[in-house]
């Protein structure tokens, strides 16, 4: 299977620039992720791999073989790059059946009628729907017409796969359910695979590798691990899972330790850090919820950072306790195996469970909460 490279790829729209300067490379096999809220880009670098969309600069190549090169205004069709894409609307006509669907892309391409039987009872095989192939769409479950997209995405062995969305309308259990099967046949199959996604739950499972996108630009590219555990900036930590952000001033550095004074407290927390900050630089402090600890008040605990703070909510949710705490002027989230803590407590974490960003990064509430709901 082929690898990928996408350079130096720009795109505008008339004088909106939806892509800028977009450079990554796909590895042989690899399942690799577009992921960023609506608007970011990432559908319409699927789109210029695909075809259907024509970059205003850059060059795209598959297997060594360039498809598009700006520079010398090489631009192969379409129906030239043997790929396969599932559409997020799925795509399928609804007056054909199962088998007639998958028909059509190997019609096109000339394909004897021996072989057409036999490429189309092989790829309903792989997705499980073989003895449903005298069905029409409207006649199956949304699970079902996912799998006959992407039945007829591979049905003519692409070299890469494109999935844009294809699990966005499907219900949370069946989405989840789909997202385990997808996996398993992408393993199996070993294509290279190219997926865009808003949710952050489906990049992380599904991922080799995901690219974080903002504003037409790549902001990270890392393991799901990475992308979680190290996010480059502020903005990834708020998109990719929750996040809570406090913004404060250096007040000094050593041996790999920052001090800073949050600006909503006036208290001193310590932070591991290897940035080259200078004291009385403005710093944002980003800890994820599952990191830190609550106790209660008369506990006598000891750690990097120990904060006196009090209970303002707390939701059970079945597996564990999500607890709001009052912090100042920040309302502080976190997650627990515990439910029974209520008015003082103490708020407990290590310097290496916090993250620390030059400047006052911290996403806007609003930004934060488009976030949310695109994840």
């Amino acid at each position: 299977m082929p690898e990928v490279q996408v350079s130096g790829l720009h795109k505008k729209f008339g004088d909106v620039t939806v892509l800028n300067d977009i450079n990554f490379t796909i590895r042989e096999g690899e399942f690799f992720t577009l992921l960023g809220p609506s608007g970011c880009g990432k559908s319409t670098t699927l789109n210029c791999i695909a075809g259907l969309e024509s970059p205003t600069a850059g060059s795209i190549t598959v297997d060594g073989v360039p498809f598009v090169d700006t520079a010398k205004k090489l631009y192969v069709p379409t129906e030239e790059r043997n790929l396969g894409m599932v559409f997020q609307s799925y795509a399928l006509w609804p007056h054909m059946t199962v088998e007639a669907n998958l028909v059509m892309p190997l019609a096109i391409r000339k394909v004897s009628k021996e072989e057409k039987a036999v490429r189309i009872h092989e790829a309903l095989d792989t997705v499980g729907l073989a003895h449903l192939k005298d069905r029409y769409p409207h006649q199956l479950s949304g699970g079902q017409q996912q799998r006959v997209a992407l039945a007829r995405a591979l049905v003519y062995s692409p070299s890469v796969l494109l999935l844009d969305e294809p699990l966005s309308n499907l219900d949370a259990k069946l989405r989840e359910q789909s997202r385990a099967w997808l996996k398993r046949l992408q393993v199996e199959l070993g294509i290279t695979t190219v997926y865009v996604t808003h949710d952050q739950d489906e990049a992380l499972s599904l991922s080799d590798r995901i690219a974080v996108m903002f504003e037409g630009n790549m902001t990270q590219i890392g393991a799901p691990a990475e992308i979680y555990e190290r996010p480059a900036t502020a903005a990834v930590a708020a998109f990719v899972g929750s996040c809570n952000f406090f913004t404060g001033r250096l007040e000094e550095t050593r041996g790999g330790i920052a001090r800073v004074r949050l600006d909503n407290t006036g208290l001193v927390v310590k932070v591991a850090s290897t940035l080259a900050l200078s004291p009385g630089d403005a710093v944002t402090v980003a800890v994820r919820p599952e990191r830190l600890t609550i106790t209660p008040a008369s506990a006598d605990v000891t750690g990097a950072n120990v904060l006196d703070t009090s209970v303002l909510t707390r939701s059970y949710v079945g597996s564990r306790y999500e607890y709001g705490l009052k912090l100042g002027t920040n309302v502080v989230q976190v997650i627990s195996p515990t439910g029974n803590l209520d008015g003082d407590v103490r708020l407990v974490f290590d310097a290496d469970d916090a993250l620390l960003y030059a400047g006052s990064n911290v996403p806007s509430a609003e930004a934060q909460e488009l976030m949310t709901v695109a994840s």
